[in-house]
C-alpha cells in the first residue's frame, strides 16, 4: 500500500507531507491513520521541537472522503476521526504551522481552524461545501467557531461560496497571507522563530492558548459527530454526493 503521508525530521522540525494526490488529499480512512502516526511518533521525539504540516500537490486537503460515507455507520467512524484529530492537535504540547499553498475545502478547514499558525500564499481559497452536499460543518464547527466572528460564521457556513487567503485572515481563520513566491521564506522565518522556544514553555503556553477549545472539543464532540454521520445517512445527502460525484 502506498504511504498517503510522510514524514521528515531534520533541524527539530518534523515535516509532514500530505501525499495523497489521487483524491487531493481527501481525508481517507488511510490518510487520517497515517496523520497520527506521525503525529504521534513526532510529539514522542526528543529531537522535534516544531512541527509543520503541509501538502506535496497543489491541494491542500478537499475535505471527507465522499467515497467512502457510504452510511451513517463508515460516516461516523470518519467523522469521529476527525473529531480526534483536533483534539490530538489541540493538546500536542509542541506547535503546529500549517503551510498552505494551494485549495482547502470543507473538512480540511478543521486541519486548518486547530493549528497553531497558519500561513497562506495569496493565491490560496476556502470553502465550506458541505450546505451544497446537504451537510453541515458539523465537526469541524468545533475549532472553526473559535476563530471566525459569528457573523463571518453564519455567513462561510451558510452560503458555502469561495473565499480567498485575505478573507480567511481577515476573519481569524489563518495567521496571515504572504505573496506565493515569498511563502517558503516565512515558513523558514516562522519556524526559526518556535526553534528558539523551550519544550515547557511551548506546552504550558499551549494549554493556556487551546484551555477552551479543548474543553468545547469534550463538551460537545459526540454530539457533532452524530449529527454529521446522521446528515451523511439521510437519502437528501445521498442524492447531493451521487450527483457530485458523477460529476467529477
Amino acid at each position: 500500500m502506498t504511504e498517503l503521508v510522510h514524514l521528515e525530521v531534520a533541524d527539530e522540525v518534523a515535516t509532514i507531507t500530505l501525499d495523497s494526490p489521487h483524491n487531493r488529499n481527501a481525508l481517507s480512512r488511510q490518510l487520517l491513520t497515517e496523520l497520527v502516526a506521525h503525529l504521534e511518533a513526532a510529539a514522542a521525539d526528543s529531537d522535534v521541537k516544531v512541527i509543520l504540516l503541509r501538502s506535496a500537490d497543489r491541494v491542500f486537503c478537499s475535505g471527507a472522503d465522499l467515497s467512502e460515507v457510504s452510511g451513517p455507520d463508515a460516516a461516523g467512524e470518519g467523522v469521529r476521526a476527525i473529531v480526534q484529530l483536533q483534539r490530538f492537535l489541540a493538546t500536542l504540547p509542541k506547535p503546529v504551522v500549517v503551510r498552505l499553498d494551494g485549495p482547502v475545502r470543507a473538512g480540511g478547514l478543521g486541519i486548518v481552524g486547530v493549528a497553531d499558525i497558519v500561513l497562506a500564499a495569496e493565491s490560496v481559497n476556502f470553502a465550506l461545501t458541505e450546505v451544497r452536499l446537504a451537510l453541515a460543518p458539523s465537526v469541524i464547527s468545533l475549532s472553526l467557531l473559535t476563530r471566525f466572528t459569528s457573523r463571518a460564521a453564519a455567513d462561510l457556513f451558510l452560503t458555502g461560496r469561495k473565499f480567498d487567503a485575505a478573507e480567511a485572515a481577515a476573519v481569524g481563520l489563518i495567521t496571515r497571507v504572504v505573496p506565493d513566491a515569498q511563502l517558503d521564506d516565512e515558513v523558514a522565518a516562522v519556524l526559526a522563530d518556535l526553534r528558539a522556544g523551550y519544550p515547557q514553555g511551548h506546552r504550558e503556553t499551549k494549554l493556556l492558548l487551546n484551555h477552551d477549545l479543548v474543553a468545547r472539543i469534550d463538551a460537545l464532540g459526540e454530539e457533532v459527530a452524530a449529527q454529521s454521520a446522521r446528515l451523511f445517512g439521510s437519502d437528501e445527502a445521498r442524492e447531493a454526493i451521487l450527483t457530485f460525484l458523477s460529476k467529477k
